[in-house]
C-alpha cells in the first residue's frame, strides 16, 4: 500500500463517499447507524480487505480475510436489533451495516465503479421502500404501522 498512489487515496475517497451516501439516508430518518458510523464501517472493511490483498502470497488466501469481516460485522449488525415492546426492530439498520461491509469490500478489492453503484442502489431501495410504503396503505401494518404518539398511549 503506497499513500502516494491514485489507489490508496481513490480507495479512502469511495468508502467515504459510499458511507456518506448511505449514512444520510440513515441519520436523516434518525436511525442507530448514521453517517460517522456508516463512513467507518465501510472505510474499515477496506482497509482489511485491502491489508489481505496487500500481504497476498502463493500460500495465503485473501478471502480469509473477507470471511472473518463477515463475521465481525454480523456481531456488530446484532448490535443494533433489540426488542422494544414485544417487537424487534433494528433489522434493517443491522442489514444496512451488513450492505457496508459489502461496499468496503468491494473497494479493497479495487472495485470502485461496482462499490458505487451497490451504494446508490442501497439508497434507492431504502428511500424507495418507504416511499412506497407511505402511500400503499396495506404495507403498513404490524411492525410496519405508523408509531402511535405517547401522549394517545396515556388517555387509555
Amino acid at each position: 500500500m503506497d499513500i502516494t498512489t491514485i489507489q490508496f487515496w481513490g480507495g479512502i475517497g469511495i468508502a467515504i463517499i459510499c458511507g456518506t451516501v448511505i449514512g444520510l439516508e440513515r441519520q436523516w430518518r434518525g436511525k442507530p447507524a448514521g453517517i460517522r458510523t456508516s463512513i467507518l464501517i465501510c472505510l474499515g472493511t477496506s482497509v482489511f480487505i485491502r491489508l489481505g490483498v496487500e500481504h497476498a502470497n502463493e500460500y495465503s488466501d485473501t478471502t480469509r480475510v473477507l470471511g472473518q469481516v463477515v463475521t465481525g460485522i454480523g456481531f456488530l449488525g446484532a448490535g443494533v436489533i433489540f426488542a422494544r415492546g414485544g417487537t424487534i426492530v433494528g433489522i434493517t439498520s443491522a442489514a444496512v451495516i451488513w450492505i457496508l461491509a459489502g461496499i468496503g469490500a468491494m473497494i479493497g478489492y479495487g472495485w470502485y465503479k461496482e462499490s458505487v453503484a451497490v451504494a446508490l442502489i442501497s439508497v434507492i431501495l431504502l428511500s424507495g421502500i418507504k416511499f412506497i410504503e407511505g402511500k400503499v396503505p396495506d404495507l403498513r401494518r404490524g411492525v410496519y404501522a405508523p408509531e402511535e404518539d405517547e401522549s394517545d398511549m396515556t388517555k387509555e
